[in-house]
């Protein structure tokens, strides 16, 4: 899983919050690098499939996670949660953990078809 905070006990709490709710689904998580760089890239019928980045503007202390398929790297699911942080940092630990917990409420998503 990769996470990414301003300070590495953040990154450390949002990681294992996460985790322990995708557990308790059932799922595992696993370490796959899909955007880093174009060198190769990943080819298929001769042409090459590069990932498009886009800029979202996101309110400080909004919390996202990205679950991609594992087989062909596509997105299947994005949680967010707003002000995850709140003004007082005694209550920060308890709220992200709180706000993790109800983002992963409609986890995994339905299957069409």
């Amino acid at each position: 899983m990769n996470v990414k905070a301003g300070n590495s006990l953040w990154t450390d709490r949002i990681k294992r919050d996460a985790d322990a709710q995708l557990a308790a689904k059932g799922w595992t998580a696993t370490l796959q690098t899909y955007y880093d760089g174009f060198g190769g890239g990943w080819f298929w019928r001769g042409g090459p499939d590069f990932a498009t980045s886009t800029v979202e503007n996101m309110e400080v202390g909004t919390l996202v996670v990205d679950i991609f398929n594992a087989h062909d790297k596509k997105l299947i699911w994005r949680g967010t949660a707003s002000k995850v942080l709140s003004d007082k940092p005694e209550k920060n630990e308890k709220k992200l953990e709180s706000d993790v917990e109800d983002m992963f409420k409609h986890f995994p998503p339905q299957l069409r078809g």
